[in-house]
């Protein structure tokens, strides 16, 4: 299933994230550390979902409460809770 998260708190806009159950099938950032977003997607594909939210839950980024990790941690978190509507195929 795919879903777009709208961050809040950091320099991506939005987070693309596809998952094939409870396993990670991509993360693209919108925005952002260019370099950054690409590693951290390239990290997590075929993680599992919790394995993620575990690792980047509460990363900060310098003064920010908040981080683009921490950020995909509470979208897949609104993933896992069915709180994030899955984008409709066209």
């Amino acid at each position: 299933m795919k879903f777009d998260y709208k961050t809040h708190g950091t320099c991506s806009r939005v987070i693309e994230i596809e998952t094939d159950g409870d396993i990670i099938k991509s993360v693209k950032f919108q925005g952002g550390c260019n370099g950054n977003g690409k590693g951290i997607g390239s990290l997590v594909q075929g993680m599992k979902l919790d394995d993620v939210i575990s690792r980047c839950k509460g990363i900060t980024c310098g003064m920010r409460p908040t981080s683009c990790p921490d950020q995909l941690a509470k979208a897949l978190e609104a993933v896992k809770d069915g709180s994030l509507p899955a984008k409709q195929e066209q």
